[in-house]
């Protein structure tokens, strides 16, 4: 897939600032901020740290439609089977996260950040606070 056409092709100034401090931060887990989403659809069983998806620092950037409607992202957390042969082939993340747009895949902990076991969600959403936390099983 192909990445809009609209989209920056480089990281430049405050982007290239913010991926260096991720780097030097990448030895310990991030914390996921209000409004990012947890994936961990098969983060655990694969043995790596569950992904933290900033969704408005790139919200920010980009409008609604670019991710859910041209890269084709479910408006559900869980709601996409992402997994890492999709993102190098360029589908979902991968089409901008390719090495030329945004960082590439081979950065592992720059997604794969938040502390294991950590559920798929929306951090801090409302219904998290209306219904108890799902058991794990």
């Amino acid at each position: 897939m192909t990445p809009p056409s609209s989209l920056p092709r480089r990281r430049t100034g405050l982007a290239a600032v913010l991926a260096a401090l991720v780097l030097l931060a990448g030895m310990t887990p991030a914390q996921a901020e209000y409004g990012d989403v947890v994936i961990n659809n098969y983060s655990d069983a694969a043995g790596m740290r569950p992904v933290i998806f900033p969704h408005w620092f790139h919200r920010v950037r980009f409008r609604c439609k670019v991710c859910h409607a041209d890269l084709g992202f479910q408006f559900k957390a869980g709601g996409n089977q992402i997994n890492m042969l999709k993102i190098i082939d360029g589908q979902f993340c991968g089409a901008c996260h390719n090495g030329e747009i945004a960082w590439s895949a081979e950065n592992c902990n720059l997604c794969h950040s938040a502390k294991p076991g950590t559920l798929t969600q929306v951090h801090e959403s409302t219904l998290q606070k209306l219904s108890p936390a799902p058991v794990k099983k």
